[in-house]
């Protein structure tokens, strides 16, 4: 399989990212309502002492997606038969996955930042948690999370729909392609 995509498969390069990026934000969505949830703040601060890294980790794994696609690939062609309202909605919520994400990655980044929760969080130092929901950029943080699930879910259902429903082995496209396939 080729690091790049040709123009009926992803490469390798886009299948790890897309999955590897998947995973982690299903993990990052359980930990931040997890955390969202918590009252007693040292259990809150073990929750985001792992969820703000993997909130870092997705951002930059999107920022170089983005970066592969502009710079050294191009994505495949649409499946064959797929009507353009589809392929334009596939290609809407790609595309708000990544202002979601960037987004996400902001507000997160926002409340750390105001609310000075860094130390407390990261280095076990002294002091009290804060109520992130005092600082503005939570409102965003948490309407983003909520539509992050409602993206996925839509994202996840459309291609069981292409694979399960349609047969066009529109999910096969996103996996590992054995040397030889195209």
């Amino acid at each position: 399989m080729s690091a790049k995509s040709t123009p009926t498969n992803y490469g390798t390069v886009a299948v790890t990212i897309h999955w590897l990026s998947a995973l982690l934000i299903l993990v990052l969505i359980g930990s931040g309502f997890r955390a969202a949830n918590t009252i007693e703040p040292d259990v809150k601060a073990q929750i985001l002492s792992f969820h703000i890294p993997i909130g870092l980790a997705i951002m930059i794994l999107t920022l170089a997606r983005i970066a592969w696609w502009v710079f050294a690939d191009r994505k495949p062609d649409p499946v064959a038969g797929m009507a353009k309202w589809q392929a334009l909605g596939a290609r809407a919520v790609h595309l708000l996955f990544y202002v979601v994400i960037i987004g996400m990655a902001a507000s997160g980044i926002g409340m750390l930042v105001l609310s000075g929760a860094g130390p407390i969080i990261f280095t076990e130092a002294a002091g009290t948690m804060p109520d992130f929901h005092d600082y503005p950029p939570r409102t965003p943080h948490g309407l983003g999370a909520r539509f992050m699930v409602l993206l996925f879910l839509f994202h996840a259902g459309a291609a069981l729909y292409h694979q399960l429903i349609k047969k066009d082995e529109l999910l096969s496209r996103m996996w590992f392609q054995k040397t030889g396939e195209s």
